[in-house]
């Protein structure tokens, strides 16, 4: 049960969290309505990075989903599970990611490897090695690099205050 209640979600914020996610709120966005201006930013940089960036969504989906595994945030798993799959991740890609060493998985591919390489080095260790950076160069352009990052950094933020909150999955 979340740690707090979830609000009304009324207001002109809570509009615009609804016209971005096609006109419903999540439990999530009832959380962060507790602050909206907190909220209304949020849904800003979350917007951005789903919706406006060139960043492949099955690169995205990866990223969040392990982050998912990473943080125990069974909210964000079951949040991105069906994205993940539209963007194209199969069974055995969503299996591997669950790995505790994904880097050996022969359902992932070497540059999806290397995405996992770099969500965990970030997730755990923050500092990067340039080893780990420097792999990524061959896979994405520097506009795309600084997408990932911030991916990785935003939803390591979501899955935290998901977390943290203790926040209800949404009904199925």
């Amino acid at each position: 049960m979340a740690r707090l209640p979830g609000t009304d979600g009324t207001g002109e914020i809570a509009e615009r969290i609804r016209d971005r996610r096609g006109g419903d709120l999540r439990p999530v966005d009832r959380m962060l309505l507790h602050s909206p201006q907190l909220a209304d930013g949020w849904n800003s940089l979350l917007g951005a990075i789903r919706q406006r960036t060139a960043l492949p969504a099955a690169v995205r989906e990866l990223v969040i989903l392990r982050i998912a595994v990473l943080n125990r945030a069974e909210y964000e798993w079951d949040a991105h599970e069906r994205d993940a799959r539209r963007a194209g991740l199969d069974d055995a890609q969503l299996a591997a990611i669950r790995d505790e060493n994904p880097g050996r998985h022969p359902a992932l591919d070497d540059r999806q490897r290397r995405v996992i390489a770099y969500t965990d080095t970030m997730s755990t260790r923050v500092q990067v090695p340039d080893a780990v950076f420097d792999a990524l160069r061959t896979d994405f352009t520097e506009a795309e690099l600084v997408e990932l990052t911030a991916t990785i950094a935003a939803y390591a933020m979501e899955s935290r205050f998901l977390v943290a909150l203790d926040v209800d999955l949404p009904p199925v």
